[in-house]
Parts: C-alpha cells; structure tokens; sequence
C-alpha cells in the first residue's frame, strides 16, 4: 500500500481546491485510517469548500461521505481489522462521556466532529478517523453507492422511518436532489404512498423509477394545496435549501401530519400558530444519523435492492464537482473516484 496520498485541499479564503501530495502518517490511539475508494460530494461541503467559516485553519480538506478500506489501526482499537470496508458520515465521532453520547444520542453530542471541519475530511486518498465514527459497509454493496449513504442516505433514512407515520400512510419529498431521491426511495421501499414535489417538469419522467406514485411541479402549482387535493400527507421530508415554501406547503399536511425538515438555508420558517394547534401539526428538524443507523440504511438498501443514483468524478475534478453542485445539475449525487484520471 502506499505510503503517499493526494489530498483536495483549500489554502486561502474562497480559494480553489488543488491536489496536494504527502506522506501518510499513522493513526493516534482510538483513531484508524482509511484508504479512502469514492467520496460524496454534498451540498454542505459547498460552504466547507468556501473556507470562509469563522477560525477556519487552512489547509482545509472538505468531504464528509467517504466510502473506503482500513489500511491502518491505531493502539486500542478494537473489533476493526486492516481491510474492512468501511463507511464515514457527517457524524464523524464524539466525546463518548456526555448525556448525549451515554443515551445513546451520538450524533447531538456538544463535542462531536465532522469530517472536512473538525479533522481533514474525505476529498483525499487517504483520511484518519476516529473508530467510533466507522460504519460497515455490507456485502452487496458497492464503495461508491455506499459513500452517500454516510450523509444523505442515513438522514433521510432517519427522517422516514422516524416519524411513527401510519402503515399505508402518504409521505410527500419535497425537493428532488441528492437528499430527496434517496428519501423517496426510502419512502416507497417502506410501503408508504409516496408523493415526489420539486420544480420544474424535467423531474416528473423520474420519480416513477424511484418509487413516487405522483408528481408535483411546484413551479406549476402551489405544492401545498396540490397535495391537499390528493388527500393531504401524513408526513412531509422537506429537503430544499431554501426554507421559503414552508409555510404554504403545511397546507398539504394533514391532522397530526409532521414536516421534518432536513435541508435548511439561513433563513427562518414561520408557521401560522392557529393553524398549528388547530391541526395538531408537528415541526421538526433532523439532523444525521449515528454510525450504527447508516449499517442498518445500508442494509435496508441491500435488501431492497434501492441505490442512490450517482455520477462518479475524478477526484482531482472536485472543484469542477463543486460547481456543477451549486448549479444543481447533477442527477443526484456526485461522488469522487479517488482511483480516476484527470
């Protein structure tokens, strides 16, 4: 195995990103490194890419959706061994000794870290962890569509199956990218009515091969009150950046139907209060999910037989990758091969 990597890096404020090649060093105690085989690229990384973050230290490596095999262990690490394939998401470990971690809440940790912010992340050939941030990938699936399962994948997972909606009940996907083609999927796999809502009618021939029963334009229509008129949703996984269209899409909620937020911008929602108590409405937000939660949507995914749908890019391309990403024109997800050309 080789002793040298190459690293995406950034060194200055909207900088751009450029191959670095270095030496590998060995894991500290409770850490592993792993050759790193594809790694997601998501919408969270455009901000990391930037380094414009508030005591930001350069050089900075984004990429928290990394797919790979352990090359090396550090002392005390246990159950682990050199050539697992392995899986690192945004929850990139914790204290292990807080209320959160004790109950079983990793990823709220006041302490936990996140690959490419907290420790260099996965736009690299190689990258250092802690062991309590690994996940086993399954047999069965592959490296590159395991990768976003780290983020997108478990959040949306999460998101679905969470929500305690009834069996047969509706779920509507806001927003049809890199979070939402894995949340419809989700969805339709757990036997949900599955509705798909995103802009424009480009979408639309899509959302059939990812299990959506119906299709609405929200550039045609007021998604809200069209997904009133098919019934209203018991659940809407609100995905999109923006959090503009919240308030008129809870008119598509039903009687204790629940919006669980997963994409968010810097903005802020505002729901009317009466409609809200007189609805018995729930508003949520979720985060990620811990790394036993990303085996267990790794191993639904192989039992089903869902994948996300990717394009894979040479890693040296990820600036190119970041681009394409903020013109949202990727179908869904990007993910670096580490092993590509230019």
């Amino acid at each position: 195995m080789s002793d040298t990597a190459v690293t995406m890096v950034v060194t200055e404020p909207r900088g751009p990103l450029r191959p670095v090649t270095a030496g590998t060093t060995s894991p500290p105690a409770r850490w592993v490194r792993v050759s790193v085989v594809a790694s997601g690229v998501c919408n969270a990384d455009i901000a990391t890419a930037t380094a414009t973050g508030r005591g930001t230290a350069f050089p900075v490596t984004p990429g928290h959706e990394v797919a790979g095999v352990i090359a090396e262990l550090g002392d005390e690490v246990e159950g682990w061994a050199v050539g697992d394939r392995v899986a690192v998401g945004w929850f990139g470990g914790s204290c292990g000794h807080c209320a959160y971690c004790r109950g079983g809440d990793v990823v709220h940790c006041p302490e936990r870290r996140t690959p490419g912010l907290s420790y260099p992340g996965g736009w690299a050939q190689s990258i250092t962890v802690p062991a309590d941030a690994l996940a086993r990938v399954p047999d069965g699936l592959d490296l590159f569509d395991a990768a976003p399962f780290g983020c997108a994948g478990v959040t949306t997972f999460n998101a679905v199956r969470g929500a305690g909606i009834r069996a047969g009940g509706r779920v509507a996907v806001f927003g049809i990218g890199g979070l939402g083609h894995l949340a419809v999927q989700f969805a339709a796999k757990l036997g949900y009515e599955t509705v798909a809502i995103a802009r424009g009618a480009d979408r639309e021939p899509l959302a059939p091969a990812l299990g959506a029963r119906h299709y609405i334009d929200s550039d045609a229509h007021a998604a809200g009150a069209a997904l009133k008129a098919l019934g209203g949703a018991d659940l809407i996984v609100y995905t999109a950046a923006s959090t503009a269209p919240v308030d008129e899409l809870l008119t598509g909620l039903n009687v204790h139907g629940q919006l669980t937020l997963v994409g968010v911008d810097a903005g802020a929602v505002t729901v009317p209060a009466a409609r809200l108590v007189m609805n018995g409405h729930t508003v949520t937000g979720h985060l990620t999910g811990s790394p036993r939660e990303t085996e267990e949507a790794m191993a639904f995914a192989v039992t089903t037989g869902m994948r996300p749908m990717i394009e894979r890019m040479p890693l040296a391309k990820a600036g190119q990758a970041v681009t394409r990403l903020r013109s949202g024109s990727p179908r869904f997800r990007i993910v670096l091969d580490t092993a590509g050309g230019d």
